[in-house]
């Protein structure tokens, strides 16, 4: 009666564990490429697309800011009489029209156009940096799919294993050499993996969503499963990369760019305290007066200048101003670049440690209790090893599996890391 529960039991995990099967088989099979994937990203990210157009329309402003202000066109009527409001009973009336040219100072609107430049180069350095992000976290999450489907596999094959330690279990209480604990422990141990199944399939749905945002797919389109290579040596040295991203990171580019247009602002201020000036020109025609006096036409020129009369308070407080900013860009750029130079060595450390760690399970952890298993079945079908041993040492072979492909998923984070903080690929 009891075999006959016990069976009962297992048929019941074996009908989960098909339909469990069955939602992993839904997981597309065909093969997502990482290089592919990134370009598709880069075509259809709306937050790129947005970024691509800030730095076109900064581009416009260049050619607006150099330009002249706008001339002044004036029609006026001069010295009208009040008492009859006639154009022809005095001698100083007429019908004047003036055309007015403001002229900033010579230099400044040079320097407004450089500085319009520089922040136009701000805006492509922001644009490059959004492009690198985007292939950080496409890569970041492709690496996290990767690791999923890996232990999904894994989880698969631990669960056929584990089918078979039920059915050695069952056949040995059925002969008198095992106990029906041994069989509840291994149906246990399956239903455990069935679980985990479970949880990694909705981990891949969320890895799924957050690479589906980024190509701009409905959150659930499907995607293959993700392949990644065995990693070369790195040799790599911090004092390298942190060249690498001074002289190629858009975010030091961008911050370099603040620099030399927070002086550009300098120099303007320092210009604004000159004097701009305005050129005119003036017609005005006469009407025949009415005692017959014959009125003649004026010419008139005009030249006008603006007086820097509260330079103290406002032209040499701006002077300051755009110095104190200046300093504080410097400064800003200079956390920046010590936050990076961090990060690289944060980043690097990381992929050293994954790089030490993969090699270690790779050539002696894995094999080795690889070994261990196999010696853990044979003892126990020979009565050698309990049933507990053999559990524990598919178990820690499950859990090393799973290392392995964590540590290597890790690994290629850290690359893209250091990719993305020094603008350039490895």
């Amino acid at each position: 009666m009891k075999k006959i529960m016990i069976k009962g039991f297992f048929f019941g995990i074996s009908l989960f564990l098909v339909s469990s099967n069955l939602s992993f088989s839904q997981t597309p099979d065909s093969t997502l490429l990482l290089d592919e994937l990134i370009q598709k990203v880069l075509e259809q990210n709306p937050e790129l697309m947005a970024s691509n157009k800030d730095w076109d329309a900064s581009k416009t402003k260049i050619s607006q800011v150099k330009a002249l202000p706008d001339p002044t066109l004036g029609l006026n009527i001069m010295n009208l009489p009040i008492n009859s409001f006639a154009l022809d009973q005095e001698p100083m009336t007429g019908k004047q029209v003036s055309l007015m040219q403001p002229f900033p100072f010579p230099g400044k609107l040079s320097l407004k156009g450089d500085i319009a430049k520089s922040e136009s180069e701000i805006a492509l350095h922001r644009y490059r940096e959004l492009k690198n992000q985007l292939i950080k976290n496409t890569s970041q999450a492709y690496y996290d799919l990767y690791y999923i489907d890996q232990a999904l596999a894994t989880v698969a094959k631990n669960q056929e294993l584990l089918k078979e330690f039920v059915e050695i279990a069952e056949t040995r209480y059925g002969v008198g050499k095992g106990t029906q604990p041994d069989v509840l422990r291994a149906q246990v141990a399956l239903s455990k993996m069935i679980d985990q199944e479970l949880k990694l399939l909705q981990q891949r749905e969320a890895v799924q969503a957050r690479i589906n945002t980024l190509l701009n797919d409905p959150a659930d389109s499907p995607l293959g499963k993700a392949v990644v290579m065995e990693p070369e040596p790195w040799t790599g040295k911090l004092q390298t990369l942190i060249q690498r991203a001074d002289s190629s990171s858009p975010v030091l580019a961008a911050w370099k760019t603040a620099v030399k247009q927070s002086g550009q602002k300098v120099d303007l201020a320092l210009k604004d305290r000159y004097p701009d000036f305005s050129v005119g020109v003036a017609y005005t025609q006469r009407n025949e007066l009415q005692n017959g006096m014959q009125g003649y036409d004026f010419v008139s020129a005009m030249f006008n200048v603006k007086i820097p009369l509260f330079l103290n308070k406002k032209q040499n407080k701006k002077v300051q101003e755009t110095q104190i900013r200046q300093s504080s860009i410097e400064y800003r750029y200079q956390n920046v670049a010590n936050s990076i130079e961090q990060k690289l060595q944060q980043s690097l450390t990381d992929l050293e440690k994954n790089q030490r760690l993969l090699e270690l399970y790779r050539t002696g952890i894995i094999p080795q209790a690889e070994e261990s298993l196999e010696s853990s079945i044979a003892g126990y079908q020979n009565d050698k090893v309990d049933f507990l041993s053999l559990l524990d040492s598919e178990l820690t072979l499950f859990q090393f599996r799973l290392d392995y492909h964590r540590f290597l998923a890790d690994y290629h984070k850290a690359i893209a890391d250091i990719e993305a903080l020094t603008g350039t690929e490895f």
